[in-house]
Formats: structure tokens, sequence, C-alpha cells
């Protein structure tokens, strides 16, 4: 059991007991946060990022930590983001290992981990988790609201349960609810971990650890990271080289065969198994529709912001970008002036993390329509 803290991490120290929505409380718990910019003298210049399911909070890098952040492209000086003018608040998920409480973290009643003895996470304790941050840096209301993938969906639970929070939103690839495929691939993944005999049952350390479980989990998510199209312009059928393949019946051959090995043996041991279980089951309970007698679109039109952007790609098939045309007529629907892009980029569902030439200049004119309207960060 290990956690990932980034460097420069910041901590805030929830409400104890800290309630959670499926029963249970957590007692000492702590989230991990990073900020860039300076915060205005009337606060109103704060931007909050919630993000997907495992990043940290090193959105970007700082002085406290000069590392290149999972969005460097889009936060900084001069940047989409831009923290010349904005001061940004990046949250790691609780729940999650990256310096938030959660499975991999020591329960001080017991002193171990609390491993399957955490308790059962939504998105909406991630949400009030992150509330909470905001409050503690005297931020009042949020100029905007910044969520990607689960983000996204952490961002809706946040806007509903603590109504005034963000003037703005801005939501790129989530959604609103759980759709049964991206339901089922999160179940095989979870599958892939629970049957590897060194999970046991969650109670797995260092030396017995559920590699190959997380593997098949991580390979799995990876492919509906991307789109078909970009697999086969990115390695069509191109074949490893003799020195490369595996010799072994069934071994590797095929070059997305190689790239998807490498990148989850970089990322097993990188992510706790029980925090990917955890956060994973939380996306698919997920849904607007139970604050609304099961209708989705009500559930979105209880929230109330000024204006909001919804933002997807056309090639993602695990949050496809039908949700994000969801979340903008569900929200114009609750008073906001919304816009809705449908980005042709062949990227999928990751084309936020990699496709900025499209992704940057939506968001950076978003959010520069806002400036008119608030005062520098000096005044």
């Amino acid at each position: 059991m290990t956690e990932f803290i980034p460097e420069g991490s910041r901590f805030h120290a929830l409400s104890s007991p800290f309630p959670m929505k499926r029963g249970g409380a957590l007692l000492g718990a702590h989230v991990a946060y990073e900020t860039w910019g300076t915060l205005a003298a009337d606060a109103g210049n704060a931007i909050l990022i919630v993000t997907g399911l495992s990043p940290d909070a090193h959105a970007a890098s700082s002085t406290a930590n000069p590392a290149p952040g999972w969005w460097e492209p889009m936060l900084g000086p001069g940047k989409p983001i831009d923290t010349d003018r904005w001061f940004v608040v990046c949250v790691n998920s609780l729940g999650s290992c990256k310096g938030s409480t959660g499975p991999a973290t020591l329960d001080a009643a017991s002193g171990k981990p609390y491993r399957l003895t955490f308790p059962e996470l939504s998105i909406e304790d991630v949400a009030n988790a992150a509330a909470e941050v905001v409050k503690a840096l005297g931020i009042s209301q949020l100029a905007c609201l910044i969520g990607n993938s689960m983000g996204g969906m952490t961002a809706l639970a946040l806007l509903l349960q603590h109504p005034g929070i963000a003037r703005t939103h801005i939501n790129i690839s989530g959604s609103a609810q759980a759709l049964p495929f991206s339901i089922a691939i999160r179940s095989l993944q979870r599958e892939a971990i629970r049957l590897d005999p060194a999970w046991n049952n969650g109670e797995y350390d260092e030396n017995s650890y559920p590699e190959s479980g997380m593997r098949m989990a991580r390979k799995l998510g990876v492919i509906t990271y991307r789109s078909a199209l970009e697999w086969d312009g990115r390695f069509g059928r191109v074949r490893l080289d003799s020195e490369l393949t595996d010799d072994g019946p069934f071994g590797l051959e095929f070059q997305v065969e190689s790239y998807l090995e490498g990148h989850a043996r970089r990322f097993v041991r990188r992510f706790d198994p029980n925090c990917y279980l955890y956060l994973g089951r939380s996306m698919d309970w997920f849904d607007l529709a139970e604050y609304a007698d099961g209708d989705v679109m009500a559930g979105l039109a209880k929230i109330h912001v000024e204006r909001a952007l919804a933002i997807g790609a056309n090639t993602d098939i695990l949050f496809p970008v039908e949700q994000q045309q969801q979340i903008a007529d569900g929200l114009r629907a609750g008073g906001a002036e919304t816009q809705f892009i449908g980005m042709d980029s062949p990227q999928g569902h990751d084309a936020f993390l990699v496709d900025y030439d499209r992704f940057g200049p939506a968001v950076r004119d978003f959010l520069q329509s806002l400036q008119q309207d608030l005062p520098s960060p000096q005044e």
C-alpha cells in the first residue's frame, strides 16, 4: 500500500467527522491541493479544477514543484487558463492515493491502511471535500469551476450540492450519469483486479501485489481513452521488430500490443489498486437523475450558474459527446447561458489531455469573456 504524493502539495483537513453519502464517516481525513496565481482582494478571480480518476493535484509546474504537471500546456502564465489573471486551485480527489485520504491511507484508529474498511465512496463525497478547500481558502464564489472526465461529474455534484459556489462552469468530457458501456468497462477493470490472486481481498503489499490485474485493468482503460481512428492511424497493423517480439505462444506481436503493455507497466505501481476500485465504482453510481425523480435533464436543471461551456470529442466512446450536449441543454434549462462544442478530434476521450490546439482556444475564449466583469488580482 503506497501513496504517491507530488512535491509542493498542500493539505486541507476535512471536517471531522466527514460524512459519506452512502454511510459512514471519515475521522481526521484530508485532501491534497495546489494553487497557482494570486488571489484578488475580493477573491473573485478564483478557478477550481477537479480531475479525472488518476491525476494528482499537480496540474502544472510551480515554484514549489517545477516538474511539468498533467495539464501543463493549459495552465500557467499566458496559457488558456492564465495564472497571470486567475488564481487556480486543483484538488486531488478524496479516495485517491495522490495525497488525499483514501483506501491506501493509514487509518488513525487502527494504525493500518483503510483498505476495504474505507467507507463506500461517491462522487458527491469527492465534491463535498473539494468544496471545503474552496471555503477554507476564503473563496465564497468561484469565477469558474472546471471539471474533466470524472471531474466533470464531480463538478456537477459540487454545483448541485453547493448552490452559488461558482458563477460559471466548464465541463470537459464529463457526464451527468454513467452510461452502461462505461459501467461495463469499469466492471471488467474491477474484475481483472479482484481475480488476481495477489489482490487477496485488498490485503496486498509491495511484495505481493496484484500487478497482472492492474495491468489488465489499465489496458482496458487505455483502449477506451482513445478512438479506433487514432489506434489505426497511429499503429495500423505494424508488427514489432523480431528482437522485440515475445517468443512464447500468443505473445506480443503488434506494435499496438507493445504500446499497451508499456503503458500499463508504467502505471501499475503508480496507482493503488484499492483506490482504483473505489474511484471507478463512484463513477458508476453517479446519476443526477436520482435528484429529480429519475429525470437526468431535470436534475441538471436544478443547477444554476450564469454561464457554462460543455466540450467533448466526437470520437469519445467512454463519455460520448452526446453527454456533453446533454449537460449544455440541461444547464440551459436551469437558466444558464450555455455553449456546447463537439470537437472533431481523433484522440477520443483523452483529447482534452493531448489535443491542445482544439481544446485550448475554447477554454481561453470562455475565460477571457469573463475577465471584463472582474477586477485584476492587484486591485
